[in-house]
């Protein structure tokens, strides 16, 4: 098994790609960067724009240091990639763009329904729901190359209805669908997500060769402890504590919606859609030149007790 530490790639034999994770610990977020060994291109996968909700501030401490790695190891970016639009943090994808260039931005075209939705629960006409924001909208099935690895789409809903999964050569980044199996999958409580969407991106997912290396979207480990974030689809098969083989569909919805049902909102979840639907930029700023969050106050149900 490679290394899983965050900060230590992931070397594989040419025409796999090397993986590099970077972890937020404050949002429990995986971030990653991965490339091709023969051309030493690559693609950034769900970058985090930091957000203080205290201070209503906005820092970019993680996009640096996704910028310091690519900088460090000669990696031409040739795409900046989301695979859902994150409720727990802003995407840093427009930041990044703008410093490397132009560097083009994508994420699931049905992105653009989650929009009209959210919109809606702003009151905010002003998020364009056509999917403008980012320079391609990628649908079940596309492919591209980043050097000479392929990278397929797969639409992965259940988490969100919008949310998609990048196969890039042996790696698979699967955002919020499987955890690392001692701690099962993901949430599906959210606008437009299902337990039923989820159960069947997964077995899609776990239909991917047995050897696949599968990266995850989150781990919120005790403090001083290092995230997990790699496993294969062999072992999500042996060991998920929700999905493993020979869990029955009925037995996943019914767990997966009871613990949806203990769950509270994510704290950054009303001000990072506002941000993330805009494809990772700030609102227009007002006539004294700053921008503003609206937060639609009694639109969901407080986590009793």
């Amino acid at each position: 098994m490679p290394s899983s530490q965050p900060g230590e790639p992931i070397h594989e034999a040419a025409g796999r790609p090397v993986v590099e994770c970077f972890f937020d610990r404050p949002t429990g977020s995986l971030q990653y960067v991965f490339h091709d060994p023969a051309t030493m291109k690559g693609a950034i996968v769900d970058p985090v724009w930091n957000f203080c909700g205290r201070a209503g501030a906005t820092s970019t401490t993680e996009a640096d240091r996704i910028l310091a790695h690519v900088e460090a190891r000669g990696i031409e970016v040739e795409w900046i990639l989301d695979t859902h639009p994150h409720a727990d943090h802003f995407s840093a994808a427009v930041y990044l763009s703008d410093r490397l260039g132009g560097v083009p931005r994508g994420i699931g075209a049905r992105v653009v329904e989650v929009q009209r939705m959210w919109r809606t629960f702003y009151n905010d006409d002003r998020i364009a729901a056509d999917g403008r924001q980012w320079d391609r909208l990628f649908h079940d099935g596309d492919s591209f190359m980043v050097g000479t690895i392929p990278v397929r789409v797969m639409l992965s809903p259940g988490h969100t209805l919008a949310s998609i999964s990048y196969v890039a050569g042996d790696a698979a980044f699967i955002h919020d669908t499987l955890m690392m199996p001692h701690c099962g999958t993901s949430r599906t409580d959210f606008p437009g997500g299902g337990a039923d969407d989820l159960w069947n991106t997964i077995r899609a997912i776990l239909d991917l060769p047995a050897d696949t290396r599968l990266f995850t979207g989150h781990d919120y480990p005790a403090p001083g402890v290092e995230p997990g974030y790699l496993s294969t689809v062999a072992e999500q098969r042996a060991s998920n504590i929700h999905v493993r083989d020979g869990t029955s569909r009925e037995e996943f919805i019914a767990s997966r919606e009871a613990r949806d049902r203990t769950l509270a909102l994510p704290d950054r979840m009303l001000h990072a859609l506002q941000v993330n639907l805009r494809g990772g930029r700030l609102p227009e700023p007002e006539a004294d030149g700053h921008s503003y969050l609206k937060i639609p106050l009694n639109r969901f149900r407080p986590l009793a007790g």
